[in-house]
This record gives C-alpha cells, structure tokens and sequence, in this order.
C-alpha cells in the first residue's frame, strides 16, 4: 500500500513538473493547455491562500481565444488563447513586432501561454481583495506585471523570464511612442485605456515597457513580501 502511494505521489509531482516545464511555449493542443493552465494557476491559488484565508479567491481559467488574447473577465475567469485559433491580423502583428513568423509564434508562447498567465491571477486576486482600487489603470496593470514576474521567480522561471525580457526590449524599440507631450504615460494609459486595448502596438508600447522596467528593478521584494505589504491583513 505504501509503495502505491509513493507511485501515485511520484506520478501528480511528475505532472507538475512537465506543466511547468512546457508553459511560456505555443500549444497545438487546446486539451494540454488547459491541463497546463489549471496546473499552474491551481497551485498560484495555493501558494496566495496563506495572505488571505478567507477562500474568497475562486478564479478558474478558460479557453476563449478572443482579439484580447489573454484576460480576466470579472466574472472570476481568466481566459486564455490558443495560438490555432488566434486572429490572421493579431498573427501579423506578433510577426511584425518579432521581425518573423517564427518569432511571433515564440513571443505569443512566452507571453501568452506564459508569462501573462499570472498577471491576469494578479487582476483577479486585487478584484477579489481590493476591489475599490482595481479598476483599470497603469498602475493596476504594473501591479499585475509585479505580482507576475516575482511569483514566475518564486517558483524558478528565470531562464523565461530572461528570454520574455530579451524579446521584449527586441520588441520595444519598433514600437513608437503613443504619449502625447506633457502628458505622463500613467495619466495616457489611465485615461485612454479602452483606446489603447484596441491598438495592439499602443497597448504593446505600454506592456512591454512595464515588463522591462519591472525586470530591470533590482530593488523589488520577494514575492512573499510583496504580496504581504499589499494585500495582508
């Protein structure tokens, strides 16, 4: 009895490793992205619960490939997209801002079924738990990209991280500046919001732009402090 146990607590562990070791890539299958998301996120609920035992953290996460890719709803999902089914135009832009085909598809792997995963968590667990200051804004979206790349850090996702900022920077610098002058980008990306989610390198301009400088901050806590000073009570 006890080495069935050990053989079916090696083969759940084995599992996780493998969800953890595939995300930040392209997905052919919509039947593994989905066990590999619910992998990942389920153990992100787990990790949060000790901040807040409330159990009032309840988000799940669904395949919807819509033009705004990856995001929380407000109605407690996280929908995620699968490259197959993703729009001939947003597949253009991935190409154009990467320089190739190929490039596209390992950006929209990184980010969409990679890094943006846990930022739309982070959305989720503010709604939940400071909802009079979650609505959209600069400042909630460089939060959720905070609450990301500590947590992908916690749990040993370095080496993505690293390629996601190397690709990023690549990409950044193609992207012209939306701000009008004497305007900061906080105040641009508050007001403008809706606008800017329609223009995908606008709103790439002010994404990659916060991942970088959040990659770059050597003076951000560990995930655990971060998440203490900020949602704790």
């Amino acid at each position: 009895m006890k080495k069935s146990i050990l053989i079916i607590i090696i083969f759940f562990l084995n599992l996780t490793i493998k969800a953890q070791t595939k995300w930040f890539t392209i997905y052919q299958d919509s039947i593994a992205l989905m066990r590999d998301a619910n992998e990942i996120s389920e153990k992100f609920k787990n990790d949060v619960s000790s901040f807040r035992t409330d159990k009032k953290f309840e988000t799940k996460t669904i395949l919807n490939t819509t033009p705004y890719l990856i995001f929380f709803d407000g109605q407690n999902r996280v929908n995620i997209p699968l490259w197959s089914q993703v729009l001939p135009e947003l597949k253009a832009f991935t190409k154009e801002v990467t320089g190739s085909e190929e490039e596209g598809k390992r950006m929209f792997g990184l980010f969409f079924n990679g890094f943006y995963l846990i930022h739309e968590y982070g959305h989720a667990y503010q709604e939940t738990y400071d909802f009079e200051n979650s609505r959209v804004s600069y400042q909630n979206e460089h939060l959720a990209n905070t609450i990301a790349m500590l947590y992908w850090r916690k749990i040993g996702k370095n080496k993505e991280l690293e390629q996601c900022y190397e690709l990023a920077k690549k990409m950044f610098v193609k992207l012209l500046n939306p701000v009008p002058e004497g305007m900061t980008k906080e105040d641009y990306f508050t007001k403008n919001y809706e606008q800017a989610t329609q223009n995908p390198f606008v709103y790439a301009y002010m994404q990659f732009g916060q991942f970088i400088e959040i990659y770059e901050n050597k003076s951000l806590p560990s995930f655990d402090e971060f998440m203490k000073l900020n949602f704790q009570k």
